[in-house]
Formats: structure tokens, C-alpha cells, sequence
């Protein structure tokens, strides 16, 4: 059975990150744009992170910039803009896409697990967010008009 555990991702410095290491932790994963209406979620995310991090979670956010073309920049870009803005604390990793051809394996892998309304498997649009427990499965994909603090219940649940 695949899990998070059989991916591994680079994150923003160019580093690869093997995802076996994420074991344990609880991990919400989020694509995310920084000149979406969405954006300020970036803010609710960094609030979730230092509440749970202490107890084992994590925010993996993937910049992507296949809606609209909100995310131009490059990583330096963006990760200024993050921390500049809303103090990110959490890991941004390189950029990538979450449909089409060379969309990420593990947003491939995902959707697979936790298709979209009516079995969608595309990703609709930025800041749409999985939720991995601690074995490294996906428990539930939300959509990105759901805030980050109406995941805090599920996140619990998992700590």
C-alpha cells in the first residue's frame, strides 16, 4: 500500500526532502499562490502549524502556479513574500503542478486517495489541502474556501 512515505519532494532551497522522515507527524499539505484571493490563508495555516507542531505537525506548502498564474515568482520570490508578509515558519517546497502531465507524483497519488467533489480527481484550485495522519494515509482532502481553522477539529482528532 502506498503511503507519503514512498515520495520524496524538493523543497524551495533545492533540497530533496524523503518523506519517510514525515512518518510519525500529522501533515497537512497545501498548494498554495500568492496572488490569490486565498493567499491570506497563509496566515490561518502558520497559526495551525505553531498550535500542533509541538505535538508532531507539519504544513508542506507547494507553490503552483497553474490557476491564473498566481504564483509567478521563483522560490526566492515566493519565500519572501511568505515571510515578509506572514511569517511563515513552516516549509515552503519548490514549485510544482497538481494536474496535467507533470504534476507531482504526490499530488498524483493524493487525489487518487481522496478524490474531489463527485469524484473529481483534479485539483480545482490553489490552497486546496490534504490532511496525512501519522502511518503517512490521507484522511481527508478539503477545499480552498475552507479555512484552516475549521481543520483544527480533524487535526486533533489525529494528535
Amino acid at each position: 500500500m502506498t503511503t507519503i512515505a514512498d515520495f520524496t519532494v524538493v523543497n524551495n532551497k533545492g533540497e530533496q526532502i524523503d518523506l519517510k522522515q514525515k512518518l510519525g507527524k500529522i501533515i497537512l499539505v497545501v498548494n498554495t499562490a500568492s496572488k490569490c484571493g486565498f493567499t491570506p490563508q497563509y496566515e490561518g495555516l502558520e497559526e495551525l502549524f505553531q498550535q500542533y507542531r509541538e505535538q508532531g505537525f507539519e504544513v508542506l506548502a507547494f507553490p503552483c502556479n497553474q490557476f491564473g498564474g498566481q504564483e509567478p515568482g521563483n522560490a526566492s520570490e515566493i519565500a519572501e513574500f511568505c515571510k515578509v508578509n506572514f511569517g511563515l515558519t513552516f516549509p515552503l517546497m519548490e514549485k510544482v503542478d497538481v494536474n496535467g502531465d507533470d504534476a507531482s507524483p504526490l499530488f498524483d497519488w493524493m487525489k487518487a486517495e481522496k478524490p474531489g467533489l463527485m469524484g473529481s480527481k483534479a485539483i480545482k484550485w490553489n490552497f486546496t489541502k490534504f490532511l496525512i495522519d501519522r502511518k503517512g494515509n490521507v484522511v481527508k482532502r478539503y477545499a480552498p474556501t475552507d479555512a484552516p481553522k475549521s481543520i483544527a477539529k480533524d487535526i486533533e482528532k489525529l494528535l
